[in-house]
């Protein structure tokens, strides 16, 4: 209980201590908090200091931050504004990442259950950091944007997919039915709750915006719990229902009064950056296995191998998605952010190595790789499109040329 107690606290110590770091650098470089979270988490774990143990208690803790973290993703996408051209190109691109991923994978582990889990690691794009970048960096209804939110959705939701079919211990056909059924039935709420006008629904959510009934936030709860949990029971990723719980509370949601959905998403974002997601992100940290990273040079040698790879495999492919016409800063920006990923490499690495078809130094390699390009990547991208570190509200016309 006291080791509990004193990580709960060092935890809580590193949260507050990374937006802190983060602001201290502004003037001299924009860096993401994650990146803060999750070098702190492994400054103060295991793998240096050892002050803070990852407990049961915080690992359930940081799998709730997970499955937020992709509510959020689901919940910020605007398939009205991604649909047609973006979501299409995007897809394609996609597919393109996951058999060139695959490929790649086969080349470095020639075990197929290896080479999957380094094809789907390599293939995705972490929308849920993305998203708040994007946003805070005024760019989130931007065209390249809009592009890059087409680009994630697919980079979350595609290896969503391809881990509930290959990791889900079925055959492959069972899981595939499985997978259907989950998805006609997500379909079917998330229909029915567009089609209705839910006008009771929004009243008490109103009438209990600032009270402590909070009738929003727990049906919030609710949905990601319920989503979640069927998911579990039909031996899905538990990210597919909350990627789902996001899409189904902004179709529910979508017809309330404005004000009131501002503040929703206010109190959302609370609970998720405030509470969870950081949890996750320091935890990450703290599980992270350095020493199986640097116990041989070529283990350590497969972490720029593994982000070059990022860049090739799934950054190259996203320029199909990017704005018609877009000038050529863009475009790299496009691959950069495409390329970022974590959240699902950390995510597969872990069934791989849970089940004992990756091993722990190639696990830590491609986590390694994912928390660079969190770190290098958005960064990056944000000077192509704002060389001069421009103010963040820049005119957004700037991202296309031509005629």
């Amino acid at each position: 209980m006291q080791g509990l107690s004193v990580s709960l606290v060092l935890i809580a110590v590193l949260a507050v201590a990374a937006p802190l770091a983060a602001r201290s650098l502004e003037r001299v470089v924009k860096v993401p908090i994650v990146v803060f979270e999750i070098v702190l988490g492994m400054l103060l774990g295991p793998s240096l200091l050892g002050w803070v143990q990852s407990t049961q208690f915080t690992d359930t803790l940081a799998d709730f931050g997970l499955a937020m973290l992709f509510f959020v993703a689901g919940n910020e996408i605007d398939f009205t504004t991604i649909r047609g051209r973006p979501i299409s190109r995007a897809s394609a691109g996609w597919l393109i990442s996951l058999v060139a991923g695959i490929g790649a994978g086969f080349a470095l582990a020639p075990a197929p259950e290896a080479a999957v889990i380094i094809g789907v690691a390599l293939c995705s794009t972490a929308l849920g950091t993305l998203l708040p970048i994007l946003r805070d960096a005024g760019e989130a209804k931007s065209p390249i944007g809009i592009a890059v939110t087409a680009v994630g959705a697919v980079g979350e939701f595609g290896p969503l997919i391809a881990i509930s079919l290959f990791f889900s211990g079925r055959q492959l056909g069972t899981a595939s039915g499985v997978l259907l059924g989950f998805v006609l039935l997500t379909g079917l709420a998330i229909y029915l709750a567009s089609q209705a006008r839910h006008t009771m629904f929004h009243a008490q959510v109103t009438r209990t915006l600032h009270t402590s009934a909070q009738f929003a936030m727990r049906t919030i709860m609710l949905i990601l719990s319920a989503l979640v949990v069927l998911s579990m029971v039909l031996g899905l990723d538990m990210l597919l229902g909350a990627f789902a719980a996001g899409v189904l509370w902004k179709v529910a949601i979508a017809r309330a009064p404005e004000e009131d959905r501002k503040v929703i998403e206010t109190k959302i974002d609370a609970v998720a950056f405030g509470f969870l997601v950081p949890i996750f992100f320091i935890d990450t940290g703290i599980d992270f296995e350095l020493g199986a990273l640097v116990a041989s040079p070529a283990t350590l040698a497969m972490v720029p191998l593994f982000l070059v790879l990022l860049l090739v495999i799934r950054g190259l492919p996203s320029l199909l998605a990017a704005p018609p016409r877009s000038a050529s800063a863009a475009k790299r920006a496009m691959v950069l952010f495409g390329a970022t990923g974590l959240p699902i490499i950390v995510a597969v690495t872990a069934i791989g190595r849970d089940h004992g078809l990756i091993t722990s130094g190639i696990s830590s390699a491609l986590v390694g790789a994912g928390m660079l390009s969190v770190l290098l990547f958005p960064l990056l991208a944000l000077r192509q499109i704002h060389p001069a570190q421009i103010h963040p509200n820049t005119n957004s016309s700037q991202y296309e040329a031509g005629p």
